[in-house]
């Protein structure tokens, strides 16, 4: 486990840049915090990073932004507002999870039973002003991962 504190929003997107630096195709991301956390900021920075120059918007509507480069697909998917896991299902859930394609999953807990394990787990907490980013790998894909970061 990596333990990072972030003081504005700003360094909070730099953070989710640095991230995508890294990222290797297929990992799993687990975004976990309260509401306004900053969950969405740092994924508009690791989309950023991975080289995406148009508009970041959240999900929160449409639950999934899917963001298309040469080798791979990013799905961004905040499941705030999603009413029943089986949702997950009938929106196709298993296509998204492909050997090379990267999920950024905001809200996981509302997706329980249909969502592919973590092998990232980003938990952001409130500290004051700032925030409090925690990155705990689940799998050893996570663990090569984090290996490379350096906070």
């Amino acid at each position: 486990m990596i333990e990072l504190t972030v003081n504005s929003e700003l360094q909070q997107q730099e953070l989710g840049g640095r991230l995508a630096e890294l990222c290797p195709g297929g990992l799993v991301v687990h975004l976990l915090g309260e509401l306004g956390a900053g969950k969405t900021t740092l994924a508009r920075g690791f989309i950023q990073g991975l080289g995406y120059d148009g508009r970041v918007k959240s999900p929160t509507y449409t639950l999934v932004e899917t963001y298309d480069f040469s080798d791979f697909s990013c799905f961004h998917f905040d499941l705030y507002r999603l009413a029943d896991p089986e949702e997950l299902e009938y929106m196709g859930i298993r296509d998204f999870q492909t050997a090379q394609d990267i999920l950024l999953i905001e809200w996981p807990d509302k997706g329980k039973g249909f969502l592919p394990a973590a092998d990232l787990i980003i938990e952001i907490y409130y500290v004051g002003q700032g925030r409090k980013v925690r990155l705990i790998a689940e799998t050893e894909r996570g663990k090569r991962f984090l290996s490379g970061f350096t906070p």
